[in-house]
């Protein structure tokens, strides 16, 4: 079975970050755990990395853009190849909803294109959505309604 990044970083966010563990705190023990659990050196370090740019951008917001309430977002063309129209309009939507903030969605589309996939797909889509508002101080509630969201897609998929 070929594990990927986007592997590793549900299994750290599944067993380590709903318990609020630091990660950088021991990373030799940490990846010598995800390497016993059967993940790759290389999908744990890329992982480890994706994470470090999360929080980077998290703290230091700064290479952001500065948004605006009347701000519009314009995609490049090498999001439209990897953000397909589905997960673009979820994305909108979560925005109109109030779920996701301007900073928060700059957020999520830099972690979507700094995954190692051509194309995302919708359930993917979501866990890098929880991933981040979970990471975001203040974003409890968003966090709360979008992890309810994927937890109830994973049910369904069970029955």
């Amino acid at each position: 079975m070929k594990e990927t990044v986007l592997d590793v970083l549900m299994y750290l966010f599944e067993n380590y970050l709903d318990e609020e563990v630091v990660l950088a705190g021991d990373e030799d023990s940490l990846k010598l755990e995800l390497s016993q659990a059967g993940f790759g050196h290389k999908e744990i370090s890329k992982a480890l990395e994706w994470l470090e740019g999360l929080t980077a951008l998290s703290d230091n917001q700064a290479g952001l853009p500065v948004l605006t309430s009347q701000s519009s977002r314009i995609f490049t063309d090498g999001e439209m190849d990897k953000i397909n129209t589905l997960c673009r309009g979820f994305l909108l939507f979560l925005e109109q909803v109030g779920v996701l903030d301007q900073t928060a969605r700059e957020l999520v589309i830099d972690r979507i294109m700094a995954l190692e996939m051509e194309e995302i797909d919708l359930d993917t889509f979501k866990w890098v959505i929880l991933m981040v508002l979970f990471n975001q101080p203040g974003q409890e509630a968003a966090y709360a309604w979008m992890e309810g969201l994927v937890l109830d897609d994973m049910a369904n998929l069970l029955h």
